[in-house]
């Protein structure tokens, strides 16, 4: 679609992400007067609210510099839009109007290509961090019987308390409404399980590190780790692992890649 009116008038700032700006965007869409343009703008920034994601997020407030005679110039205002955004601009325009369905329709198929891509992202990312989660909890529970700890499943959880606010693994199960043979581990997004891997590889440091012995200091030290990485991420203005969205089970993430690979050896030229 590189020919497509959308794609020409498509830019990338210094980090490489796609914008559109509403001035350029409003023409294309059928639209003669900017007033006009931002009503539907409005709407749009309303469905975005509505469905939960961060206005400024996909509609950034910008100005843009035009000439009015003379050689001067003035300021208006505009808007960096995202891919969303401009979907959703679109979604609140008459269907009616060629232009706008048109924009509906490859906008649409777009914002669902960009979905597919950043899920296998993700897809990828969660199967790399579960397998790591794996070994490093297999070292941790080692460490951990080095230093003299007889009940695991207890300083697992001194290390979820710690990193969760004070909820055990079980409460964490609960807080996913998970069936009472899931595991926790494998319904947590990339975000979570680096949060946990970082708890367990920092948990087994500092046993070895401090030579700790003893059930009682082994899981004090658990949860003095599990608490420093929540401090850290409330430092960093991240969300508490316990509020962050429970994904399907890890198990779908290794069929959608399978499927993905799948595809792409199927559609290789011969």
């Amino acid at each position: 679609m590189s020919n497509n009116i959308f794609e020409q008038i498509k830019k990338n700032n210094e980090y490489g992400k796609e914008y559109w700006c509403a001035r350029d965007l409003m023409t294309p869409l059928g639209y003669v007067r900017w007033e006009n343009f931002e009503v539907a703008v409005t709407r749009a920034k309303e469905s975005c609210k509505n469905s939960s994601q961060k206005v400024d997020d996909h509609f950034a407030g910008a100005t843009k510099m035009v000439k009015i005679g003379s050689g001067t110039e003035r300021s208006i205002d505009d808007y960096n839009l995202s891919r969303y955004a401009c979907y959703l601009i679109a979604q609140n325009g008459d269907p009616r109007k060629e232009k706008i369905a048109m924009a509906q329709t490859y906008f649409a198929i777009q914002t669902r290509k960009q979905e597919m891509h950043e899920q296998l992202i993700e897809d990828n990312k969660r199967l790399y961090l579960r397998d790591e989660m794996k070994t490093h909890n297999k070292q941790l529970a080692q460490a951990a019987k080095e230093a003299g700890v007889i009940n695991y499943a207890n300083f697992q959880d001194y290390g979820y308390m710690g990193l969760y606010g004070g909820m055990r693994q079980k409460d964490i199960h609960a807080k996913k409404k998970l069936q009472k043979k899931e595991t926790i581990l494998d319904h947590m997004n990339s975000e979570e399980l680096a949060a946990n891997l970082f708890r367990a590889t920092q948990a087994e440091a500092k046993l070895k590190r401090e030579n700790i012995s003893g059930q009682p200091k082994a899981n004090q030290a658990h949860h003095d780790v599990g608490k420093k990485v929540r401090q850290t991420i409330k430092e960093l203005g991240g969300t508490m692992p316990e509020n962050l969205p429970t994904p399907d089970n890890i198990k779908e993430s290794k069929k959608r890649l399978k499927s993905s690979v799948k595809k792409l050896l199927t559609e290789r030229p011969q």
